[in-house]
């Protein structure tokens, strides 16, 4: 089939492109701009890609099927061609579900937090076990070095995003993911463009559990309380997990948090099951895993193979990532960017890097982000952090002015609760104040969930010229 994906360029559609041609497709598509490394995988995928948008694109490639992903506007005017010509249309969640999984075992992991790492983690895990999953994942899982994979065998693992699929349908994407078995991370508010307050925003969650066949199966998160209710729509069984406590079906007991990782003990309703050790830092990831193990153990997985690829898990690009070291100071790349990311990250790196002064360098760029709905949670979010560097957001003229969080006022009441913070207008001025004063031994964590200027390698840069 020829398929034209518009809106080709982002992390998920990407992916989505890359799978459709390992699929054995013919597949082009289009986006505003395309830049590196998207537009370097496009490549070597041998996928057309036309920039800007403009209607003689579609001249170029015969289509059968365009694509529509959800950056797309009604009044795109790619999308007004596809309509105008009667070409066939579908969001990139509904395509997914009519191409793969129809006939595959989906296994989806949805929530607020840590659905990148804990897909990854999963599908390495049953990749490991010989079960030979595809993936498709809105992020680089090391393992695999793409954020797709096409397996042969019957599970198909799927970040499940509760986002909007396309400007014709409002949805959360995850309900066209045909759920049989997932893993629910727990939900705090987010995405506040679409979602209009918290009921509405659990409401998609409930939607997704309504969807489990009775057959089928889930894990639950129980960090958060509003689990109850989201749950209630179930027909599915559920087993329950948390890293808090061992209240849960399943717990993590004797946990030591070290340069390596994680080393703890998995035990179901009280009984011991086996000690793993997982390469990932941090309590957030210990209960990633903890999701991960319930679904494997449901799937028929046998302790030791569980453990056996937690083991061999290399984590996922910008998922606490080492960057570059010079002159003996880190630079560690995260996505984080909601107060509980942010807490739990830097408590996470501190705990890798145990006697080391860890500098936290956050730019609050999401679309919940840059409101202010969690101003006063930030400024107790960056405890651990030897010192903070908030960043005025390059986007912030998309808010309301109403609505905008201060970041000014932000990095001052994260001093006043006793964290040393200062603000700085972007990352130009950042890497000129870090490259100065940074020493030997400093770890300099900074948290995005955007490019943020290229400061990874700015600072990496002047980092290496002060030698």
């Amino acid at each position: 089939m020829r398929i034209y994906l518009l809106g080709i360029a982002g992390t998920g559609m990407g992916s989505f492109a890359g799978l459709l041609r390992a699929a054995g497709h013919e597949v082009a598509g289009s986006d505003e701009n395309v830049y590196p490394p998207m537009s370097e995988k496009l490549a070597e995928w041998k996928i057309t890609t036309y920039t800007p948008y403009a209607a003689a694109n579609l001249d170029k490639a015969k289509i059968d099927l365009a694509v529509i992903g959800n950056v797309i506007r009604a009044d795109n005017v790619e999308a007004r061609a596809v309509r105008r010509r009667g070409i066939p249309q579908m969001s990139f969640p509904e395509a997914l579900e009519e191409l793969f999984l129809q006939t595959r075992h989906s296994v989806v992991v949805a929530g607020t937090h840590g659905k990148t790492t804990t897909t990854s983690l999963l599908a390495q895990v049953l990749a490991h076990a010989g079960r030979d999953p595809s993936l498709l994942v809105g992020g680089v899982p090391l393992n695999f070095n793409e954020g797709f994979r096409l397996g042969k065998g019957d599970h198909f693992v799927i970040e499940g995003d509760e986002y909007d699929t396309a400007y014709f349908d409002k949805g959360p994407k995850f309900l066209h993911y045909r759920p049989r078995t997932a893993i629910f991370t727990g939900a705090e508010f987010d995405h506040a463009d679409i979602y209009r307050d918290m009921a509405h925003y659990e409401s998609a969650f409930e939607k997704f559990f309504a969807s489990i066949p009775q057959d089928g199966f889930a894990a639950v998160c129980t960090t958060f309380d509003n689990y109850r209710k989201i749950i209630q729509p179930a027909k599915c069984r559920l087993e329950t997990y948390t890293v808090k406590n061992e209240t849960a079906d399943w717990s993590a007991r004797w946990i030591q948090l070290g340069p390596q990782g994680a080393n703890f003990e998995v035990a179901f309703r009280g009984k011991a099951e086996i000690r793993v050790m997982l390469p990932s830092a941090g309590r957030h990831n210990i209960e990633n895993a903890l999701g991960v193990y319930a679904v494997c153990r449901a799937l028929g997985l046998p302790p030791n193979q569980i453990a056996s690829g937690f083991a061999s898990f290399r984590g996922v690009r910008r998922r606490q990532e080492l960057r570059g070291e010079q002159g003996g100071v880190s630079v560690i790349d995260d996505f984080a960017h909601h107060p509980t990311a942010v807490r739990e990250t830097i408590a996470a790196v501190v705990a890798q890097h145990p006697g080391q002064r860890v500098v936290a360098v956050f730019e609050p760029r999401s679309s919940t982000a840059m409101r202010k709905i969690h101003q006063d949670e930030y400024a107790h979010a960056f405890n651990g952090a030897a010192e903070v560097v908030i960043s005025q957001p390059s986007a912030i003229a998309k808010v309301p002015e109403a609505e905008r969080i201060d970041a000014k006022k932000l990095a001052q009441d994260i001093d006043a609760a006793g964290t040393k913070a200062r603000w700085m207008d972007g990352p130009d001025a950042i890497v000129k104040a870090l490259a100065s004063e940074a020493r030997a031994g400093d770890v300099i964590l900074v948290m995005s969930n955007g490019a943020f200027g290229g400061i990874h390698e700015k600072l990496l840069k002047a980092l290496a010229a002060r030698a």
